[in-house]
């Protein structure tokens, strides 16, 4: 469940309060390059957010991003169960768990995991204003390392249990009992693979006063494998996003506003065709020549509706904050960030962390 959002933001106020210390000859990067993890809706087009630095034309950058995420998101009526256990001690959940879950009342749904996710995205500028990418992904789905250090947080605390301690730490244990679906995975249905390449194109030549910038983008996820269980949905995706940059000499303030056709998904847990929006605002700071630090906020629209399930945190909007770091040492940008869930905290991952390395061999990193 929730795990730091008042200690992030505690860290990010002492951050930004900082005073800049030689900036004079510092760059601003964007965004963190990050993507939404949470398992409801995670094999969907979600588009990148824009970066903000400079690739001459003909050459290109390649970027890597590593994303970890912990997640346990279960209805009210699991929760109450699984608290009520606790005193029996933990447990690998077998087919008696599984089906007093599927007793109670109503809909209900677990969802115990860590996740890890690699994406390669190799950039190619084609001219001044038109620049090419390939996205390439791969998923681990694991038990995991991150239960014990959760469960000592909210011990320490005071926080409930969510019934965490009624389970065996660090496993993987699917359970849905929906209105549209009846699916369950008691330890791993697959230990992962390759995810659906995305394919985009991008175009800065927008003409913007002062020192606003705007950059816009397309982009198509590829189901070339064909439907995966946990790994493709076997549909095509299509998304938009705009990307509005003001960017001052040691500040900048981001808004990406993006629109995703998803075509659905018939597995694990079905849902409808539908387009999703997502809105990322975000501040970036220069602490010194070579280090910045990100705040941004994300929202996105849940991938359910009434028609497959009437619970209101499968059906609520997906908040979260992230926090990162990055820093420059030639032409390498490193970038370590974390990511929090915020309010409806049973439909996006307890926390998640993010380290990246984008090489751009054919530029100075300054800012388009």
């Amino acid at each position: 469940m929730k795990i730091l959002p008042a200690a992030t933001l505690t860290l990010a106020g002492l951050a930004f309060g900082m005073p800049l210390a030689h900036a004079e000859d510092g760059q601003l990067y964007g965004l963190l390059r990050s993507r939404d993890l949470s398992p409801f809706g995670f094999l969907r087009l979600d588009m990148r957010p824009a970066h903000a630095v400079s690739i001459e034309p003909g050459s290109f950058a390649i970027e890597t991003e590593v994303a970890y995420q912990n997640t346990w998101a279960l209805s009210p009526n699991v929760e109450e169960y699984l608290t009520g256990q606790e005193l029996s001690g933990r447990r690998d959940l077998g087919p008696e768990e599984l089906q007093a879950i599927r007793d109670l009342p109503g809909e209900n749904y677990l969802i115990d995991l860590e996740l890890a996710l690699l994406d390669v995205t190799f950039h190619y500028k084609i001219s001044n204003v038109w620049t090419a990418y390939l996205i390439a992904s791969g998923v681990s789905f694991q038990g995991g390392f991150l239960d014990g250090t959760i469960e000592s947080f909210h011990d320490t605390f005071g926080f409930s249990s969510f019934g965490r301690p009624a389970v065996s730490k660090n496993q993987v244990n699917l359970i849905y009992d929906l209105k549209s679906s009846q699916y369950s995975s008691l330890g791993t249905a697959t230990d992962g693979g390759l995810l659906d390449p995305t394919i985009g194109l991008r175009y800065t030549g927008w003409t913007m006063p002062g020192k606003w910038h705007l950059a816009t983008e397309v982009a198509v996820k590829v189901p070339v494998a064909g439907r995966r269980e946990l790994l493709s949905t076997g549909r095509t995706d299509y998304g938009v996003q705009v990307s509005l940059q003001r960017r001052g000499q040691h500040h900048a303030f981001y808004l990406d506003a993006a629109a995703v056709y998803y075509d659905g998904a018939s597995q694990v847990s079905p849902q409808d065709a539908q387009v999703i929006p997502t809105l990322i605002v975000g501040y970036e700071r220069m602490l010194t020549s070579r280090t910045n630090v990100n705040l941004q906020g994300y929202i996105s629209k849940s991938v359910y509706s009434h028609e497959e399930t009437d619970l209101e945190e499968l059906l609520g909007e997906k908040y979260q904050v992230s926090l990162g770091v990055r820093h420059r040492r030639n032409n390498f940008l490193i970038t370590f960030g974390i990511t929090e869930n915020l309010q409806n905290i049973n439909n996006t991952p307890d926390i998640g962390f993010q380290l990246g390395v984008a090489w751009v061999p054919l530029s100075s990193m300054a800012p388009r």
